[in-house]
């Protein structure tokens, strides 16, 4: 048997987190068994579909180096994979349970279903349709089907006894039967609802592994009611725990941690939100952390997936993005940080190629990059206190005495390179007999104003130039003679 997985998302918006987990999840297994990975667009709900989000969905999978081997734009044999496409497959396996007595034509009309629900909930009863049109004789529903009364079906779920099925992540589960709903398959639209068209597209496209989210457990059975009405054998259950923020908290789209493109949008590397994403919820069983995808497909094993919710630590996945922008080659970090250096430094004459070399072990994400070297760009406000260092033994005072020492070095340096920087300024220091950090720290405060830095006074020096160097120095005089 050739394994057959799918990912089936709903064109609704941006890409979830955990939509995109399940996907990898999908994608993983498909290749580590030497089958085929489909995607599938359920679009059957037109009240909640975004224009262009599916194009978001393409480009997302895609980026993230997630292929499938057929879906809507490479074709395959089981097209068409847009559920909207396949709208009129779904009517004639509806009327088939009906006539099978495994589902029925529903009539109600939503004002008499609101007051049944009201009438439930005035009782602290859950609301469950109440099989009010299944005892409908065959002359009453053809008369009103005649008529063109407004109709949707519903399943006919069974009412006693138990529904049990097996999950790879969940073991065996049964549901008592008089706690399922008769839901309905087909809309008065026209459209089957989700619950109808994955059964009969699952079953049509030959899936035999549907991997989803765990929201999906208690529906299962309803779904198996469907399969064992057809007479087709039930794919097997892979249900995913949910992709928290923390132990009580989902992931949220106000907190900006929701979805995909939040992380890409702020610097974060895909190939280290991959990485992260496939830990979370599922470990290879050694103390390996970093996988490339292919190493993800080789360790992949459906039996080492969690059975408790998956916490989406984002302080993790920005440590595995840091390590991740640190074996980047340098010229590649160069060009993914270059229209983050734009931002403040446009213009302003900074050598790029330096400045990314100071910056690429110090870089976790890349939206932090502007506030690290905004001060290249112009010299922040600061106060006299950030020239005290204990360690360094300075405080204004011996700054002040250090700034008006290394003034006439740095001026009488005509060929302003990092190499006769540092050799002018290591042997006026000498002959001073001072220490080095009661000096370069300083320096660094006088022309950055900040005392965390990409390099250290030196490096800064040369990267603003003679002239700005020589601007900056002697506002911190005037600030220390205040």
């Amino acid at each position: 048997m050739q394994v057959r997985t799918r990912f089936a998302p709903s064109p609704t918006g941006y890409m979830h987190l955990g939509g995109l987990r399940t996907a990898l999840y999908n994608y993983l297994y498909a290749k580590k068994m030497g089958g085929k990975f489909i995607l599938r667009i359920e679009d059957t709900d037109q009240e909640r579909f975004v224009e262009g989000a599916t194009e978001v969905i393409y480009e997302t999978l895609r980026g993230c180096g997630i292929d499938w081997d057929e879906g809507p734009d490479v074709g395959g044999d089981c097209g068409p994979y847009v559920q909207s496409d396949r709208k009129l497959m779904y009517m004639p396996y509806a009327k088939q349970l009906v006539e099978s007595g495994h589902a029925y034509y529903c009539f109600c009309t939503k004002e008499e279903l609101d007051e049944r629900r009201a009438a439930a909930e005035a009782k602290g009863e859950v609301f469950k349709y109440d099989k009010h049109c299944l005892h409908l004789s065959k002359e009453e529903v053809q008369q009103k089907l005649d008529a063109g009364v407004p109709f949707v079906i519903r399943q006919n779920a069974p009412t006693t006894g138990e529904s049990k099925y097996h999950d790879v992540v969940f073991g065996d589960i049964s549901f008592p039967n008089d706690t399922l709903d008769d839901m309905i398959l087909m809309k008065a639209d026209g459209m089957p609802t989700y619950n109808f068209a994955n059964v009969i597209d699952d079953h049509l496209m030959g899936i035999t592994h549907v991997m989803r989210g765990m929201e999906y457990l208690s529906s299962t059975p309803k779904y198996n009611l469907l399969y064992d009405a057809f007479g087709w054998e039930a794919p097997e259950y892979i249900h995913l725990t949910t992709v928290m923020r923390d132990a009580k908290h989902k992931l949220s789209k106000r907190d900006g941690d929701a979805y995909y493109s939040d992380f890409i949008d702020k610097g974060y590397l895909k190939e280290a939100l991959i990485n992260y994403l496939a830990l979370v919820g599922w470990n290879p069983g050694d103390e390996r952390e970093f996988f490339t995808l292919e190493e993800l497909i080789e360790a992949f094993d459906i039996h080492r997936l969690n059975n408790s919710p998956g916490i989406f630590d984002v302080d993790k996945l920005t440590w595995f993005n840091a390590e991740y922008i640190r074996r980047l080659p340098p010229e590649k970090y160069l060009e993914m940080v270059t229209p983050w250096f734009d931002q403040v430094l446009a213009g302003k004459g900074i050598d790029y190629p330096r400045l990314a070399q100071l910056m690429q072990e110090r870089t976790e994400v890349f939206n932090r990059v502007p506030d690290m070297v905004r001060f290249l760009g112009e010299l922040p406000e600061y106060e006299v206190d950030l020239y005290t260092h204990k360690k360094m033994k300075t405080n204004p005072e011996v700054a002040k005495a250090s700034l008006e020492l290394v003034k006439p070095v740095l001026e009488g340096i005509d060929h302003w390179t990092e190499q006769n920087l540092h050799d002018a300024l290591m042997a006026a220091i000498a002959e001073a007999g001072l220490k080095n950090g009661a000096v370069l720290w300083p320096l660094r405060i006088a022309i950055s104003g900040q005392a965390s830095t990409p390099g250290g006074a030196i490096e800064i020096a040369w990267l603003l130039g003679k002239e700005e160097t020589l601007r900056r120095l002697e506002d911190g005089l005037n600030r220390l003679t205040k």
